[in-house]
């Protein structure tokens, strides 16, 4: 799915839709993809000279990538965190990387989601944890 499909699904809007493109293999894992761009608004005042792309904001690509597993039902619905837990920064994001984002769906309980996801640079591990969500109409 590229990013004009994405806006079927998913609610957000430039300049906080983060994700590109999203490939979902039969086992239900999501491979999703986001280029960081020189011009990115979060990387403006994190750091001037230096920008790196807050931890917050790597978060919520993950986040955008875990409700893409369930597309289908949140057609028509917000998705909206309902949790975090276990995150864990290991690298530095900066304008120019190539995030590839590995997302899980868990488990499920009514309108909440479970998902594992990691997010890496050329590889090397980034941000990893554990998110939730639930769906609102």
């Amino acid at each position: 799915m590229n990013k004009e499909e994405l806006k079927n699904y998913l609610p957000h809007r430039e300049p906080m839709l983060l994700v590109d493109e999203i490939e979902i293999d039969q086992d239900g894992t999501g491979h999703a993809k986001y280029l960081i761009k020189e011009d990115e608004f979060f990387c403006r005042g994190h750091f001037p000279g230096n920008p790196i792309v807050p931890g917050v904001i790597q978060l919520e690509i993950m986040a955008q990538s875990c409700a893409l597993l369930v597309k289908d039902d949140i057609a028509g619905k917000k998705t909206l965190y309902s949790g975090i837990s276990n995150a864990r920064f290991k690298g530095i994001v900066k304008p120019g990387d190539l995030c590839e984002i590995t997302t899980r769906l868990t488990s499920k309980r009514g309108r909440l989601y479970f998902c594992s996801a990691e997010l890496k640079v050329d590889g090397k591990l980034c941000c990893k944890g554990d998110l939730s969500f639930a769906l609102i109409d």
